[in-house]
């Protein structure tokens, strides 16, 4: 029999005694290979304690009814005596430690698993944050419920609270308590008052020592992520702009994939346009080769880099030949700090081991000083000699040589005044960041004042919770089945015991004498005393959460949706700042936390005071005031949010923003915003699989909804129709079919696309969108003339061009200051058409009007201009109809013409507007083989509730002023939201709001049977 097998023989537990004393209807399923045989895993090296299946429990064939689906078998439990099942059953805790602990120890499928292998009961405590949630769960058969006492295992991730703890249980988790961590002395000296059998995750070990449960690579994966997210915030504060400022905290990723489609993103941009140069060649140093190390080397090797020996850093850092597009890097190892200290050398890992003081170390002599950033994932205890000591830290400061060095200590281990001992303390996720400046002997959190940079989390796998709860879970799963078995004397289970039945075990003595030392009793009866205080005191929830204060900038329509998803958050206040005092108090009504104050954008010592006094800056005001707004927080570093295009005069603030270390985010409503969000998912996700993007065509419109269309232009206004009419007098380039093509604004609604086949319900055509080449180098295409076609359009329904385009050859787009003194409107349009003014009938404005057009007056289009313009009140139905003019204070033709559309073209009560977006992607895959992908979204709105419109524009702001506020979006600057951190967050949460996009891969698509001639109508 092999060593294993007969490991096997000796801890598996023997069910067959027991089941004697079972009903006579219960009876093992289990051959004898499956109690001898181990499997191997590659969790653990060496041997391992994994068994390979665990018996069931099966109801004789006579007496079971046919259980055939998991819910059957679950609704069977429940009513079926737990006594009859041999094995133990479980409970997960919700985690309260710490509001960024989303980790669980078992999935919702590893739950599953179990019950349907075991019959087991699984509670689960009802958690809202949670990684996964309740309902899945209880999908998986779990009950959900908040009392755990009925469970005979309690499994949790941190340390549970003193009041949590439940007598006679078996706990399992983190408990911080094997070091004699001081800290958490009351809570051992708990376990025993309460004859808890406590088994500590972080002891669970083979024979080799290796550990079997753990979040190692995933404090790995995380602390990396962080590091690069800090040296770029390092780097600022410095005063030099880097790459490194486009990667966020790691928790701003939806998922590890996220996370590393922005390091590729970062390392494309070091190859191309490399590291800041006065830094000089950058090098970061990995100390240890353990799960934490090669976790974190795994997420830097996204970036462009060079793996070299330790002891060639130094001359790789005063090379002046050595490349920028690369990132050098170093493993350090003992070997490679560790020195005999009267032998000067390192003799070995044995003698090391067994005599750690005969040793000393030189890492501040051989590395620090030739390194950017230390990422330390290397294990030490107080027997072993420091990598740093702050006085070697103050040395290295001291010297000028080492200004661009020992930026950064990414400190994953965090061993606090341990391998580094100016690692004072722990951080948090929501503030990471420390700075010590040895040679002052103080540390500080500003980011451009002396010092090097700590980032010393200490619950770095959180920030990953999907990813690291089920490699957790994976790890867990078969030492659960061999807890819910009772098979306490595993060896596994038992060497990471740590007391049971009210005494330490042996190997845990030592503790007794630390709990007297750190007076534990008293501590514990102190807390259970605060407890039993506190109970009966209610505080109010977040009352220590400083308060968050908007200013929203305009109160127009699309505000609504914004207002009311930022006072969700009842730590939000919003000041509704406009020059409509009708408007935004209507838009504050029944509304708790706003107030409204008047607005003058030009008055800069009211803006300057309304800015200071705000956390940040929505602007929804014309685009021409923007980079007034913007000024102002530069001024003042408040981040702001617009959802307009990035203007030219917004472009120049771009490095005023990023000096200021603030973030404008711009283009992120609809078309500007989802559209950009939607496209880079698509263009990442393709990159990712290892293909490109070869043609983009992106066509949006908001338009009323079809049963809403039956007007003039088959189009309405819901706010001012200005921006809608000068827009069609953009000048547009783009590239399609493999040649690039501009068309002049004035022919922009002739040379229309008069088929844009998007759905066969929808009748639309479309008209060219301004400059779509500026996109390929947005959405990183490559160069444009590699693509097939580069191309972005607004929709609308078919007739809206040549209409449009009409009504511009007839005058009414003029925007020329004129007079506007008409009694009718009839009067306004004859100033149009003719030169005199003598009175004119129906007949003579006809021919006027084909004449205008160039098209003989029995022209159809003829027909259809005439019958808009009669609709429009601007021809009489019949010559004694004239409607009485209406825009006496516009200032052009075009102002006038744009107060009667607002007036006649308005949606009605109850009529629904619409958006379309949808995006075409042509593909190129791994494989060399083609595809076509697109992404749609169709979104109705209602005037009783929110438009489509104010919805896709004002949710996708609110979103990004929510990450501002929490500080997911790292990156300073002027920007646009192409970031994979922001648009899947965005993404993520509109999905939520039920405004949803639609991914697809399509047969054939439009690309190839786009034409942009127009309808034909006009020479």
């Amino acid at each position: 029999m092999s060593s294993q097998a007969s490991l096997a023989s000796k801890v598996l537990p023997r069910l067959g005694a027991a089941s004697r004393h079972l009903s006579a209807h219960i009876r093992r399923s289990a051959t004898p290979a499956t109690s001898r045989h181990l499997s191997s895993s590659s969790v653990a090296s060496g041997k391992t304690y994994f068994p390979q299946s665990v018996p069931t429990i099966q109801q004789n064939a006579t007496q079971q009814p046919n259980l055939t689906s998991l819910k059957q078998q679950q609704q069977y439990q429940k009513h079926t005596s737990s006594s009859l099942n041999p094995y133990k059953s479980i409970a997960i805790r919700r985690e309260g430690k710490n509001r960024w602990e989303r980790r669980a120890a078992l999935t919702p499928e590893a739950v599953g698993k179990l019950i349907q292998e075991t019959g087991i009961k699984v509670y689960v405590q009802p958690s809202t944050k949670r990684i996964f949630s309740d309902d899945k769960y209880r999908a998986a058969g779990a009950i959900v419920q908040e009392d755990l006492s009925p469970a005979d295992v309690i499994l949790g991730i941190k340390e549970v609270p003193v009041k949590d703890l439940i007598p006679g249980k078996t706990y399992v988790y983190f408990s911080h308590t094997h070091k004699g961590q001081a800290y958490n002395m009351p809570m051992l000296q708990d376990v025993l008052d309460k004859k808890i059998r406590l088994i500590d995750y972080e002891l669970m070990a083979n024979e080799e020592k290796h550990r079997l449960v753990l979040f190692g690579k995933h404090a790995g994966y995380a602390g990396m992520i962080d590091g690069v997210h800090g040296l770029g915030q390092r780097l600022l504060g410095l005063g030099y702009s880097s790459p490194f400022l486009h990667v966020g905290m790691a928790h701003n990723y939806r998922s590890l994939a996220s996370a590393n489609l922005a390091l590729q993103s970062l390392g494309n941009t070091i190859s191309d346009e490399g590291t800041p140069k006065e830094f000089g060649p950058m090098t970061f140093a990995f100390t240890g080769s353990g799960n934490v190390s090669k976790g974190a080397q795994a997420v830097f090797k996204s970036l462009p880099h060079e793996f070299v020996d330790p002891k060639d850093l130094p001359k790789i850092a005063a090379s002046k030949n050595a490349r920028l597009d690369r990132i050098y890097a170093a493993e350090v190892n003992i070997e490679d700090h560790i020195r005999h200290k009267t032998k000067n050398v390192f003799t070995s890992a044995d003698e090391y081991h067994a005599h750690p003081e005969l040793f000393t170390s030189v890492f501040h002599k051989d590395i620090a000083p030739y390194t950017s950033m230390v990422i330390n994932g290397a294990y030490w205890d107080h027997r072993f000699p420091r990598l740093m000591t702050t006085e070697q830290l103050k040395t290295i400061q001291s010297d000028p040589a080492n200004k661009f060095r020992m930026l950064s200590v990414a400190d994953i281990s965090c061993d606090i005044k341990g391998s580094f001992e100016f690692m004072s303390h722990a951080t948090s996720i929501e503030d990471p960041f420390f700075y010590v400046d040895a040679v002052h002997g103080r540390e500080h959190k500003d980011t451009e004042a002396p010092g090097v940079q700590i980032m010393s989390v200490d619950i770095l796998p959180s920030e990953l919770p999907l990813e690291s709860s089920q490699h957790f879970s994976d790890s867990l799963y078969p030492f659960v089945k061999e807890l819910i078995r009772g098979n306490n004397d595993h060896p596994v289970l038992a060497g990471a015991t740590i007391a049971e039945n009210g005494s330490l075990k042996p190997a845990h003595q030592d503790l007794a004498q630390i709990l007297n030392e750190t007076q534990a009793k008293e501590k514990l009866a102190a807390i259970k005393l605060a407890l039993g205080t506190s109970a009966s005191q209610k505080t109010s929830f977040g009352s220590n959460i400083k308060p968050k204060k908007v200013l929203l900038c305009g109160s127009g329509f699309v505000a609504g949706p914004l207002v009311d998803y930022l006072l969700r958050d009842p730590n939000v206040s919003i000041t509704i700042a406009s020059n409509s005092q009708v408007e935004a108090t209507s838009l504050a009504m029944g509304k708790a936390n706003t107030k409204v104050v008047p607005l003058d954008v030009k008055d800069n010592v009211k803006m300057a005071s309304l800015v200071k006094d705000s956390d940040i800056v929505v602007s929804f005001v014309p685009a021409p005031f923007h980079p007034i707004i913007a000024e102002h927080c530069i001024q003042e570093k408040k981040n702001m949010v617009t959802a307009s295009y990035i203007s030219p005069a917004m472009k120049a603030l771009d490095e005023r923003a990023q000096r200021a270390g603030i973030t404008i985010m711009n283009e992120i409503g609809l078309d500007p915003g989802i559209d950009h969000l939607s496209a880079m998912k698509m263009i990442d996700e393709v990159k990712a699989e290892g293909g490109k993007v070869t043609s983009f065509v992106s066509w949006c419109g908001g338009l009323p909804a079809p049963e809403a269309s039956d007007v003039p232009l088959s189009y309405k206004f819901s706010w001012s129709p200005r921006g809608v009419l000068t827009a069609g007098l953009n000048d547009a380039k783009f590239r399609m079919h493999n040649a690039f093509h501009e068309i002049q604004g004035k022919d922009l609604m002739k040379k229309h696309f008069p088929d844009v086949p998007i759905y066969p319900g929808f009748n639309l055509e479309g008209v060219a969108n301004r400059d779509s080449l500026s996109y390929a180098e947005t959405y990183g295409l490559g160069p444009v003339e590699k693509l097939d076609t580069m191309f972005r359009g607004t929709l609308r329904y078919k007739g809206y061009a040549d209409l449009m385009y009409s009504f511009n050859r007839l005058g009414l787009l003029n925007a020329e200051t004129s007079q506007q003194n008409f009694n009718t409107w009839s009067e306004f349009m004859d100033s149009l058409l003719f030169s005199n003014g003598s009175s004119h009938d129906n007949e003579s404005r006809r021919a006027a009007i084909a004449d205008r057009l160039d098209l003989p007056k029995s022209h159809t289009s003829v027909g259809k201009v005439v019958d808009a313009l009669q609709w429009l009140s601007l021809m009489p139905a019949s010559d004694n109809q004239n409607a009485s003019f209406t825009a006496k204070n516009s200032t052009t033709t075009l102002d006038s013409f744009c107060n009667l559309l607002m007036t006649k073209l308005k949606y009605n009560p109850l009529e629904r507007d619409m958006v379309i977006l949808h995006h075409e992607f042509g593909v190129e895959l791994k494989d060399g083989s083609e595809q076509t992908r697109t992404s749609t979204l169709v979104s109705y709105g209602t005037f009783e509730t929110y438009t489509a419109m104010a919805k896709t524009v004002g949710l996708p702001a609110a979103m990004a002023t929510e990450m501002l506020l929490k500080g997911e979006i790292p990156e300073k600057g002027v920007l646009a939201p192409t970031m994979p951190h922001v648009y899947n967050t965005v993404l993520e949460k509109l999905d939520n709001e039920g405004v949803r996009v639609l991914e697809q891969i399509v047969q054939k698509g439009m690309r190839p049977s786009l034409k942009w001639g127009g309808s034909g109508v006009f020479k």
